[in-house]
């Protein structure tokens, strides 16, 4: 089994309300990710790449049932060989609007899926889409995974049911804003500490209407140490981690072992 894994975060600007000019770039960026000499194992999105939080338009500009994203990601992930965590996007179902991410194995292959559980009220997400209602897992070389969306890294409870199905990495694409980068890096840095996991957020950049992000991309290992962080320009990070860490850090603090889930229960 595979341990060691290369990580490419495309860490792109989005520009709201216009999923033509996302996806553009977006294809742009992954070309490039698989253009140099040490191809990527995952490629990783930010949250709501299609059509950013333009969410009074949403119906409008979602992708109905994720059609035109499975499309152009199963193909790319299968030509290149490559495992897609893709970010996020605004899916129209039937129901409404969810805020979805996707995931795909080498073969292009539907790996799992994630609708955003916990919506957030300070940009209205309540009042426009829907929640989802399970948490999202996939498995990458064998080991298994877990899927976030932004807000979502402030539930601890959501992280943890996750390592407890055996999850030894966390994917969290976001679009977290300024000025809360000291809460990004801390919630990220206590969801890998606490569950002795690698921590894997894309974040976006650039500025939609008053509100600017920041990037900050991060790769946290098991310890919690950072292993690569972005700034706050374009780019597309990269990152090297070995899954066997994991077990090291668990069996050396045992945690789960010691964990007394009958005193937890409200």
């Amino acid at each position: 089994m595979t341990t060691a894994l290369r990580l490419a975060l495309l860490q792109m600007n989005i520009e709201a309300g216009n999923p033509e000019a996302n996806f553009g770039r977006l294809k742009e960026m992954l070309e490039e990710a698989v253009s140099g000499a040490k191809k990527p194992d995952v490629i990783v999105f930010p949250e709501m790449w299609n059509t950013g939080y333009a969410l009074t338009e949403i119906e409008s500009l979602a992708d109905k049932n994720g059609e035109r994203t499975k499309a152009m990601l199963s193909s790319f992930a299968k030509e290149h060989q490559v495992h897609i965590v893709a970010g996020s996007i605004a899916e129209a179902k039937s129901d409404g609007v969810y805020n979805t991410t996707y995931a795909f194995d080498r073969e292009g292959s539907a790996a799992g899926d994630y609708s955003k559980i916990h919506l957030f009220r300070l940009m209205d997400e309540e009042k426009y889409l829907q929640a989802g209602d399970k948490p999202g897992s996939l498995t990458i070389e064998g080991e298994q995974a877990g899927m976030m969306i932004c807000y979502d890294i402030r539930f601890p409870e959501l992280a943890r049911k996750l390592a407890l199905q055996g999850a030894k990495l966390l994917f969290v694409p976001a679009e977290w804003p300024h000025p809360r980068l000291h809460h990004w890096r801390t919630l990220l840095t206590a969801r890998a500490i606490e569950n002795q996991m690698f921590v894997i957020a894309c974040n976006r950049m650039g500025k939609s209407g008053d509100t600017s992000f920041f990037g900050h991309s991060m790769v946290l290992d098991p310890w919690g140490e950072t292993i690569a962080e972005a700034g706050e320009e374009e780019t597309i990070l990269y990152a090297d981690i070995d899954l066997s860490l994991v077990d090291t850090v668990r069996n050396k603090i045992p945690v789960f072992e010691d964990r007394r889930p009958a005193l937890y229960n409200e």
